[in-house]
């Protein structure tokens, strides 16, 4: 998390959403911004407004600009055009804290509270030269201790040391020592770390990137009642879409929306309620641009048919017919001047359709289906035991745990955080050696792992990566002129990116697909929906219900759990 100080408010924003109930001076505004990196453009023309104490959802599809958005408005970007402002300081939710493997927790819970600890010193101080003056205080007096009380009643700083036990509490962080190196914890403490830094440090403008990745059931809610309680703006852009329909009262979508094509597309389009309510809105928009763009485009190939044809008189390659012409020709017909009256109308109709009809509405990406499993041989066939975990500990991460697993089957993972389902997975798959128990597997198993954290192999390109996973080798074969099978998954026109230059979204998509191109018999998959948009995450789940492999999968998201058909393993119970 990092923390700015307050910045100028904008000239003219453009308000985006309905005020609530917080001060107006507290809002969160942006005015026309635009963003291009130097390989495409990102935002265009983005204003919006996010009130104080009103929760508001970022959504879009993997790609869109949402991080770019948020980085824009903690200031850690500059725009291209357009203003921001956002009452200060700002807290930006970072993936990896800035601190080195060296520090401790301690370390960390420490300069989270040092803002509290100098808006502490700095009332008393502006308190005592209050007191000092004689008889009616100063005003430049009465005025810093005012500023400086209203600033620490929002940093909430008399509950300081409270709030710091308590967010180390919820969100499963209490049974780390503190005197732990972070080189020293897992990913995910060290995700909800970052998170605990920020809700300690009461920033007054929360901008948060994906917080719920590494939370269970308990630190979700938690985090959702602290965001709830939260005085000040925040906007939070997350593909857990149960959370967002706790957390949440309005959403900003910078998915491209229905816009005349004399336009650049850009912008955002904004939804009140929930994230439910978002979604059926969303639909029925999509729904009617897709209606109104083939109705036009119907209408416009009429026009221009009736437009040509009332032009040529005879056979083809005649002169065109002139108003004109058509007066003497026809000046003892009645009708005359109903045909010329209909044919500028045609044509003025035809300018002014052309000029007005919307986009075509862009192909969404959208997952496509899973390859099939290859078939074992007969000692493997006909709901074998596929795979058998007997007792397996790994000491200090995970309890001693038991399961089989056979062919088609789908076992489900859930547990709170803490409890072993990623070590589980890792020792299954031979990545991580158990210190006692066994996993007994056939000889040859095809396994298909997808892990929770995307490394982005630095220099290769999404193209490289792909056939290195189609062809089974760890280096690219030489580049043939095919392109492999992207399931939906990954933009054709991304093959040629460098994997470092992708969103978290667009690298989970194409390390999704690099799994599935080396067709595995069994399916091992941490958290597969963190980062996926909303419709691919959906198509995903409804892909592993019908087919025809085994899964082994661990997920705290809750659509998924909840609509789970399989067999679910417990690790808490």
């Amino acid at each position: 998390m990092s923390v700015r100080p307050p910045t100028p408010a904008s000239p003219a924003p453009a308000p985006a959403l309905p005020t609530g109930s917080g001060d107006s001076a507290l809002h969160l505004r942006a005015d026309g911004i635009s963003f291009s990196f130097p390989d495409r453009r990102v935002l265009t023309d983005v204003s919006l407004v996010v009130p104080a104490g009103r929760p508001t959802g970022l959504l879009g599809e993997n790609g869109s600009g949402k991080s770019t958005l948020l980085r824009l408005l903690a200031g850690d970007l500059s725009p291209d055009g357009g203003t921001s402002s956002a009452p200060g300081p700002v807290g930006i939710l970072h993936q990896e804290l800035p601190f080195g493997a060296g520090a401790t927790l301690a370390d960390v819970i420490g300069d989270a509270l040092a803002r509290s600890r100098h808006l502490e010193t700095e009332l008393v101080e502006a308190g005592e030269a209050l007191a000092a003056g004689d008889g009616e205080p100063a005003p430049h007096a009465m005025r810093r201790y005012d500023e400086v009380l209203a600033e620490a009643t929002l940093a909430d700083v008399w509950n300081a040391d409270q709030r710091a036990e308590s967010v180390v509490a919820g969100l499963s962080l209490a049974g780390v020592d503190q005197g732990t190196p972070l080189g020293e914890i897992s990913g995910g403490q060290r995700e909800r770390l970052a998170l605990a830094h920020l809700l300690i440090a009461r920033p007054t403008t929360w901008l948060l990137d994906e917080p719920t990745n590494h939370l269970d059931d308990a630190g979700a809610a938690f985090l959702a009642a602290a965001i709830a309680a939260h005085p000040g703006p925040v906007l939070l852009a997350s593909h857990d879409r149960a959370f967002l329909d706790d957390a949440t009262t309005g959403q900003l979508d910078l998915d491209p929306v229905e816009s005349p094509v004399r336009t650049d597309p850009g912008g955002l389009t904004v939804y009140t309620g929930g994230f439910s309510d978002y979604l059926l809105a969303r639909f029925e928009t999509r729904d009617r641009w897709e209606h109104r763009f083939r109705t036009e485009q119907e209408e416009l190939k009429a026009l221009r048919r009736a437009v040509k044809d009332s032009e040529v008189v005879g056979h083809p390659g005649a002169a065109p017919r002139t108003e004109g012409g058509m007066a003497k020709k026809f000046y003892a017909d009645r009708n005359a001047a109903v045909v010329s009256r209909r044919l500028r109308e045609a044509r003025a109709r035809l300018a002014q359709l052309e000029d007005d009809q919307v986009r075509k509405p862009p192909a969404e990406l959208h997952f496509t289906h899973l390859p099939s499993a290859p078939r074992r041989g007969s000692a493997g066939g006909g709901g074998a035991v596929l795979l058998t975990a007997s007792r397996v500990e790994v000491a200090g991460r995970l309890a001693p745990t038991s399961f089989s697993l056979s062919v088609g089957q789908r076992l489900l993972v859930t547990g709170p955080n803490g409890c072993g389902k990623s070590t589980l997975l890792e020792t299954v798959t031979g990545q991580l050696e158990a210190t006692d128990g066994s996993v007994d597997r056939p000889r040859g198993l095809r396994i298909g792992h997808l892990g929770q954290d995307d490394v982005a192999i630095q220099g290769r390109t999404v193209g490289e990566h792909l056939r290195a996973a189609a062809a089974g080798t760890d280096d690219p074969p030489p580049e043939d002129g095919t392109v492999p099978e992207l399931f939906g998954l990954v933009h054709p026109r991304d093959l040629s990116r460098p994997l470092e230059l992708l969103s978290r979204g667009q690298l989970r998509r194409v390390m999704l697909a690099a799994v599935l191109l080396d067709p595995p018999e069994l399916l091992v998959l941490d958290e597969p929906t963190n980062h996926l948009a909303l419709v691919t995450a959906t198509r995903f789940e409804k892909a592993l219900e019908d087919w025809n492999g085994s899964v082994l999968i661990a997920s705290h998201d809750r659509w998924l759990r909840d609509r789970w058909q399989g067999e679910v393993l417990d690790l808490a119970g």
